[in-house]
C-alpha cells in the first residue's frame, strides 16, 4: 500500500506510507492520534478498494467523499484502484502508474461481484499473488466436496485485523461456519499445503488455459484493428507526440512575438484611439441625457392634460348659475292653473301662500326660501328647535341660502396647468435642441474609430497574414497530438492485452511444472502448523507475556495460552493472543516464500492494555508496549525486509515515533484534526 487517497466534490484528503525524503515505501506506517479522528477510517477505505463491502459511513465521510483511490504496488509495478461510494460501488476502477501521473493510460473496470469471474478485482488481485483459478472445498473432509473460487476477499483474513477482532473470543471465525473452514483452508493455500493438491494444480491449469484461448482472440483482435488503423509503432507514435508538443510551443512563441510587435506598431494610434474613447463616452453621455428628458416629456404631456380638463370642470361649476334660468313658479300647485302672474313678497308674505317671509323682497323663485320642515328629534332642516345644527353651531339663513364656491379651487388648479405647461414647453425645447447634439456626438464617435481603423490598418495588416498561418500551424500540431495520444492508448491496450497472454502462458508453465513435481517436494502441513506455532510463542515471549507457558497452536490453527484456549484468556490477553497469531502466520509465510500478498493491517494493538477500552490491570502493569514495537522492528529490519506492516494506534511509545505518517490531534488548533481535516466538532 503506497497512497490512500479520498476524493470529494471540494478537495481531496491523503494519506501516505511512502517516505517523503526518498520516495521509498515505508516498511511499518503508524496513524496515531486521538479517538474519532478517523483513523480506523484509513484501514477501512484501504479494505473497500480491495473489494469489502461497505465503506465507513460516518457523516464527514458521506458529506465530503466521493471516490476512493488507493495506490498500491503488484508485481513490482505500481498501480491505482479507484471505487466510488453508493450506486458507483459495484465495480473499481484500475490503471497502472501513480496518482499524481499527468498521462493516463488505458483504464480496466472491474465488477466487484461475483469474485469468481475472471474479470473481477479478486480474480486481478489474486493474479499478482499467484493464486488465481484456486478452489476452496466445501466439506474439506469430504472427498466429493463441492468448491468455491478463492476470493481475495478470504485472503484478506488474513491481512486484515480490525478492532473487532482485536481481543475476539472469535478470532477464527469460530460463529461463521463456512468462513472458519475457508480461513483454515486459506493458511494452507498460503503455505502450498492444502490437500489434493495435484487435483487442484490440475483444474487450475484448465482454467487458465480456457482463459489464455480468450485473451488470445482478444488481443487478435486488438492487434487486427490497430494495424487497419495504420498507427505504427508506439517509438514512432512517441515521437510524433513530441513533435507536435514542440510544434505547439513554437507557435505559442511566434504568436507572442506577434503580439509584441504589432503592439508597438500600432503605437503611434494612441491619440486617435484616446479621441475615439472621449468621443464614445460623448456619445454615450448625450444619449442618455436626450432619453431621460424625452422620458420625461412622455410622462408630463398627459398630466398637463388631465389638470386642463379639471380647470373646465370647475369652470363650468362656477357659471352654472348664469347659464340656466332660476326655476320659477308659474303654475299654481293645486289646480294646476296658470297663474299669469309672477310670485312676489307683498307686504312681507308670500303672495301664493300668505307665509310670512324674512328677509326677502321682490320676485319669488323655487327654493329661495327654505320653509319649515318638522324633523325627528324636533330638528327642522338639519338644525334644532333653537337654531343650531346638530354639532350646537348657530346656522344663519345666509350660510344655508349661500351657493357652494369652488373659487379658490380654481384658482389652484390654474396655477398649476400654468407651471406645468411651462415645464412642458421647456422639456420640449430642450429635447429639440438635445437631439441634434446627441446626433452630432454619435457621427462624431463613428469618424473617430474609422480614424482608429485607418490609422492602425496599413500597421497590423502586414501581420493578420502571418497569424492565420500559426493558427493552421497550431490546428495541425494539435490534430497530430491527439492522433498521436490516440494510437499511444490503443498500442498501451494491446500492449495490455499482450501481457495478459505471455502471463497466462507462464502461469501455466509453472503449474505444469509443479504439477510434474507434485508428491516429491510437497511440504508437510505438520511442520507448517509447528513453525507457526513455534513463532506464536516465541512472539508472546519478547512482548513478555505473563506466566507464560504452553502456548502453541492446534492442528485446527487455534491459539492455546497457559494449556487453555484462547477465548478463556483475559481481556488484555486476548489482545496480545490475536496479534501473535495473526503476525506469526505473516512472518512465517513471508520468510517460506508463501502466497501472502505481503502487508499486514492492524488496529488498536493496545486494546485492553491501558490505552482503549477497559484496562487489563494484570497486562498493563507487566507488558509494555514498546517490546510490541520492538519485535516489529527487529522482525522488519531482518528476515522481514520488504514486507509492510501498517498500525492504527492512539498513542503509540516513543521508539515508534519515526514510523508516525500522520498524527490526528483531534483540535481545531492543532492541524491536522483529523482525516477529513475540515470537519471539525
Amino acid at each position: 500500500m503506497r497512497r490512500l487517497r479520498l476524493v470529494g466534490p471540494e478537495r481531496h484528503y491523503e494519506v501516505s506510507f511512502v517516505d517523503r525524503d526518498t520516495g521509498d515505501l515505508n516498511s511499518l506506517s503508524v496513524i496515531a492520534g486521538a479517538f474519532s479522528t478517523g483513523k480506523s477510517t484509513v484501514l477501512e477505505f484501504v479494505d473497500y478498494c480491495l473489494g469489502a463491502n461497505d465503506y465507513p459511513r460516518h457523516p464527514e465521510v458521506i458529506a465530503k467523499v466521493l471516490h476512493a483511490f488507493v495506490e498500491v504496488e503488484l508485481s513490482g509495478a505500481p498501480h491505482v484502484i479507484e471505487r466510488g461510494l453508493g450506486d458507483q460501488s459495484a465495480h473499481v476502477f484500475i490503471r497502472p502508474g501513480m496518482l499524481d501521473d499527468n498521462t493516463r493510460p488505458p483504464v480496466e473496470r472491474r465488477p466487484i461481484k461475483p469474485p469468481g469471474s475472471p474479470d473481477s478485482l479478486s480474480s486481478f488481485l489474486l493474479m499478482h499473488c499467484k493464486l488465481e483459478g484456486v478452489q476452496l472445498k466445501e466439506a474439506p473432509t469430504q472427498a466429493n466436496s463441492g468448491t468455491d473460487p478463492l476470493s481475495f476477499r478470504d485472503l484478506m483474513g488474513l491481512c486484515f485485523l480490525p478492532n473487532e477482532r482485536v481481543a475476539s473470543k472469535s478470532l477464527l471465525f469460530e460463529n461463521q461456519h463456512m468462513k472458519n473452514l475457508k480461513l483454515r483452508q486459506v493458511v494452507d493455500v498460503v503455505f502450498d499445503v492444502h490437500d489434493d493438491r495435484a487435483v487442484d494444480l490440475g483444474q487450475r491449469i484448465n482454467d487458465l488455459e480456457k482463459r489464455l484461448s480468450r485473451a488470445r482472440v482478444a488481443y487478435e483482435a486488438a492487434q487486427q484493428i490497430v494495424e487497419e488503423q495504420g498507427l505504427g509503432g508506439r517509438m514512432e507514435l512517441e515521437i510524433a507526440r513530441d513533435q507536435a508538443a514542440e510544434d505547439l510551443a513554437a507557435v505559442t512563441r511566434a504568436q507572442e512575438a506577434i503580439d509584441q510587435r504589432v503592439a508597438a506598431a500600432a503605437g503611434f494610434a494612441e491619440a486617435q484611439r484616446q479621441r475615439h474613447q472621449a468621443a464614445a463616452n460623448e456619445a454615450r453621455r448625450a444619449a442618455a441625457v436626450l432619453r431621460d428628458r424625452e422620458t420625461q416629456l412622455r410622462r408630463m404631456v398627459p398630466l398637463r392634460a388631465q389638470y386642463a380638463a379639471d380647470v373646465a370642470k370647475l369652470t363650468m361649476l362656477t357659471e352654472a348659475h348664469r347659464l340656466f334660468d332660476p326655476l320659477q313658479i308659474k303654475v299654481c300647485p293645486a289646480c294646476l292653473t296658470d297663474l299669469g302672474r309672477t310670485i312676489e313678497v307683498e307686504d312681507g308674505s308670500c303672495a301664493l301662500c300668505h307665509h310670512p317671509v324674512a328677509g326677502a323682497t321682490g320676485a319669488l323663485t323655487l327654493g329661495d326660501v327654505a320653509p319649515a320642515m318638522p324633523e325627528r328629534n324636533g330638528a327642522v332642516n338639519g338644525s334644532d328647535a333653537a337654531g343650531t345644527s346638530g354639532n350646537g353651531t348657530l346656522l344663519d339663513e345666509e350660510s344655508l341660502l349661500a351657493p357652494f364656491d369652488v373659487s379658490k379651487e380654481l384658482r389652484a388648479t390654474k396655477t398649476r396647468l400654468t407651471e406645468l405647461t411651462r415645464f412642458v414647453e421647456d422639456l420640449d425645447a430642450e429635447v429639440r435642441r438635445l437631439r441634434p447634439h446627441a446626433d452630432a456626438a454619435r457621427l462624431a464617435e463613428q469618424e473617430a474609430a474609422a480614424e482608429v481603423d485607418h490609422a492602425t490598418q496599413r500597421a497590423i495588416s502586414p501581420y493578420l497574414a502571418e497569424r492565420d498561418a500559426l493558427a493552421r500551424r497550431r490546428q495541425d500540431a494539435t490534430g497530430a497530438a491527439q492522433f498521436a495520444a490516440t494510437g499511444l492508448q490503443m498500442i498501451t491496450s494491446l500492449e495490455r492485452r499482450a501481457d495478459n497472454v505471455l502471463r497466462l502462458e507462464t502461469s501455466i508453465k509453472g503449474l505444469r511444472e509443479e504439477l510434474a513435481t507434485t508428491g516429491q517436494d510437497q511440504t508437510d502441513r505438520a511442520a507448517i502448523i509447528r513453525s507457526i506455532s513455534d513463532r506464536f510463542a516465541a512472539i508472546l515471549a519478547d512482548w513478555r507475556y505473563p506466566k507464560l507457558s504452553g502456548a502453541h497452536l492446534k492442528e485446527d490453527l487455534v491459539p492455546w495460552v497457559r494449556d487453555l484456549r484462547y477465548t478463556q484468556a483475559s481481556s488484555g490477553g486476548r489482545t496480545l493472543i490475536s496479534l501473535a497469531w495473526i503476525l506469526a502466520i505473516f512472518e512465517v509465510s513471508w520468510e517460506a516464500g508463501g502466497y501472502h500478498p505481503g502487508f499486514l493491517l492492524l488496529d488498536s494493538p493496545q486494546k485492553n492494555l491501558g490505552q482503549t477500552g477497559e484496562r487489563d490491570a494484570e497486562f498493563a502493569d507487566t507488558v509494555t508496549i514498546a517490546d510490541f514495537y520492538k519485535h516489529l522492528h527487529t522482525w522488519l529490519t531482518g528476515p522481514g525486509g520488504g514486507a509492510q506492516i501498517i498500525i492504527v494506534d492512539n498513542a503509540p511509545p516513543s521508539g515508534a515515533e519515526n514510523d508516525i505518517v500522520v498524527r490526528y490531534s483531534g483540535r481545531a488548533d492543532q492541524p491536522p484534526y483529523g482525516l477529513i481535516d475540515d470537519a471539525i466538532a
